[in-house]
């Protein structure tokens, strides 16, 4: 079979969840027995959004192979339980970068180097790369709108491929808006006319039409739409709010978006196989009980910065048949004389991770209250190197204890940068990222988590535990239960006299599934669970 590619827009306005869409679909035709990879195109000069703010952006995504990508690719990851790469993630920035290195080699041979054919060529080699591995499919999604001026070469490239493929091995599905007009009492779709007259007008006729409603969309709606936008009515599909994210699938399924891709792209396989993730979503329905996390962190006004930790909260919740309430909780607002009132009631602390020394102070302040109160933790990288600073402050008596990120002139650097760590050059310094092995030991906390000797988990940060301090920090209590397999780095750190008390170096958060939970989430919510007053 030829690959097929499947390419999805977006129309009237951003975050109609084009991603949530693109993952869906990514999960119904993998139930079909098809394998499926998404990719994303974000139409940003930024090289990837490694040096963007999370006020910006949200969470950066990271893959098995070290590329810092956009949040969506956590989406596509949990829905078809695929491990992505650097080539899911393209940016306007790489392919400039790509462009303009192979300029500067000559590989252009002294041609005029041109948005077409040299930008668009080099944004299909991306969309084509997979043609040489067992992938059936690839979902593309375009980020921003149909129209956006910064989005007009991927637009053109993703035109060319209709052109350079069989009809029947590409397909373009537009999500679009139908906004309710209270006043009149009614669905509107003109703005989704306008959006799909826009992107015939760039020589793309959309297959499908992924309607976003909040409201069911009557018949002479979708008979409107239909025709008005020249596609199908089979083809014009509802997606309307789901109680539940997981639960988008499910319903796109009931609407026919996989029945109709099939057709097109005159795969055999259209009977789908969805009972494992019906049994999920059934799962769902029948949560007993809450539990309350307070998630202190520094990106609180955007609270997609912690994407991926919120939802692995939730895939444990799931798992130990509880509801999952979680309040994110500006560390700033955490002090000494608030800190009692501000996660009193709690039945499980989380510090995750992050850059930068504003909120440091009350990160420590959390990690300290959930020590003395015996309150499960779980600290995430940042998280983990601040319960180490504490530890050494408050039990150890080491007063300055610090991370050399946050203070030159400590004399007790715990976390600090080791040279011979050298490994990824990020904003002038140096950064591990991607998955890194870890060896745990056994008779440790984590290894009643894990259940295994040696793991792998994904990392990004740039300071390491101090080894100066291990034998010190293990005497007075705090156990470093897991390590690089050759003992240098510190990945793990439990505190043996608290009942879950554990701090990762790694972030778990991006190998979290809502159908199988990471599990130090799975764990953190059955301490935290049975941690309910």
């Amino acid at each position: 079979m030829s690959t097929k590619y499947i390419f999805i827009t977006g129309g009237v306005v951003s975050g109609l969840g084009k991603g949530i869409t693109a993952a869906s679909l990514g999960r119904l035709l993998k139930n079909r027995g098809y394998k499926v990879i998404n990719q994303k195109f974000d139409p940003y000069i930024n090289v990837d959004p490694g040096t963007m703010s999370p006020f910006e952006h949200g969470e950066v995504f990271v893959t098995d192979d070290g590329a810092e990508t956009d949040l969506d690719l956590g989406h596509y990851e949990r829905f078809t339980d695929v491990n992505l790469t650097k080539n899911c993630s393209i940016t306007s920035g790489k392919i400039y970068l790509n462009v303009l290195n192979k300029e500067r080699r000559g590989d252009y041979l002294g041609k005029t180097v041109q948005v077409i054919p040299h930008i668009t060529n080099e944004i299909k080699d991306n969309i084509y790369s997979f043609e040489d591995s067992d992938i059936d499919i690839v979902i593309t999604e375009l980020g921003g709108t149909v129209g956006d001026i910064e989005s007009l070469a991927f637009i053109e490239a993703i035109r060319q491929v209709g052109l350079e493929k069989a009809q029947e091995d590409v397909m373009y599905i537009h999500v679009t808006l139908l906004p309710f007009i209270s006043g009149s009492c009614e669905l509107k779709s003109k703005p989704t006319q306008h959006s799909v007259k826009e992107l015939q007008s760039f020589g793309i006729k959309p297959d499908i039409l992924v309607c976003r409603s909040e409201l069911e969309i009557p018949i002479e709606i979708r008979d409107k739409i239909a025709l008005f936008c020249n596609v199908k009515k089979e083809n014009v599909i509802a997606n309307l709010t789901a109680k539940n994210l997981y639960e988008v699938p499910l319903l796109l399924e009931k609407e026919g978006l996989a029945v109709q891709v099939c057709k097109h792209l005159h795969l055999d396989k259209v009977q789908a196989n969805n009972k494992a993730w019906e049994d999920m979503i059934s799962k769902l329905e029948v949560l007993n009980g809450t539990v309350k996390i307070a998630l202190v962190g520094k990106y609180m006004q955007l609270q997609d910065s912690y994407l991926s930790v919120a939802e692995s909260l939730r895939h444990g919740g799931y798992e130990n048949g509880v509801n999952v309430d979680i309040s994110f909780i500006d560390s700033e607002t955490v002090t000494p004389e608030s800190v009692n009132k501000v996660l009193s009631g709690y039945n499980g602390i989380l510090v995750p991770g992050g850059f930068g020394n504003r909120g440091i102070e009350g990160k420590i302040l959390a990690v300290k209250y959930a020590r003395e109160n015996k309150i499960p933790f779980l600290g995430i990288c940042l998280g983990m190197q601040m319960a180490v600073v504490e530890f050494c402050r408050d039990v150890l008596g080491l007063s300055d204890a610090n991370s050399a990120e946050f203070s030159s002139i400590t004399k007790n650097p715990v976390i600090h940068i080791m040279e011979t760590q050298k490994l990824v050059t990020k904003k002038g310094g140096t950064m591990r990222l991607g998955a890194y092995p870890c060896k745990i030991k056994k008779d440790t906390l984590a290894y009643q988590i894990y259940g295994e000797e040696m793991i792998s988990e994904r990392h990004r940060h740039r300071f390491e535990y101090n080894n100066d301090y291990k034998e010190k920090l293990e005497k007075a209590g705090l156990k470093c239960s897991g390590t690089s397999p050759d003992g240098t780095l510190v990945e793990i750190v439990e505190n043996i006299n608290h009942p879950f008390f554990i701090g990762v170096q790694f972030h778990p958060e991006f190998k979290s599934r809502p159908d199988r939970p990471a599990p130090l989430f799975r764990e953190f919510i059955k301490a935290s669970k049975e941690n309910i007053k």
